[in-house]
């Protein structure tokens, strides 16, 4: 199934069979970057395209906040947990919004290493 966004562009395919459900060596599942921000414009592009940037900006802030909140105040490790998933799901809206592939981005700045020594391990003085 192909998904028209709001303004009528196509988006990728997506399936709910695309979600890849990874298993770790601990048995843990786990979702692939790329997968979460197909998952995050399924469920929320008809909102969030609405909504637009700038007030997409303003609700990842507001989680920031609640994210520095519970690692201020030493709340548990699942209570940061959720903050740690809402800020990631703002920001992948976010990227969804302004159409940036943040698999593609990460891989283009970070794939070859540091961006500003280029070794895989930074050796870059300026930021310790």
């Amino acid at each position: 199934m192909i998904i028209a966004d709001s303004t009528g562009g196509l988006l990728k395919p997506w399936r709910a069979d695309m979600v890849r459900h990874i298993r770790d060596h601990t048995g843990q599942t786990q979702m692939d970057l790329q997968d979460f921000q197909q998952l995050i414009d399924k469920m929320y592009s008809h909102k969030d395209r609405q909504r637009g940037s700038e007030g997409t900006f303003l609700w990842l802030m507001e989680e920031m906040g609640e994210l520095a909140a519970a690692i201020a105040e030493g709340k548990s490790q699942a209570d940061k947990g959720e903050e740690f998933a809402d800020v990631m799901a703002w920001l992948v809206t976010l990227a969804n919004v302004e159409n940036i592939d943040l698999s593609e981005a990460l891989h283009a700045k970070y794939g070859q290493g540091c961006p500003g020594c280029g070794k895989m391990v930074c050796l870059c003085e300026e930021k310790p």
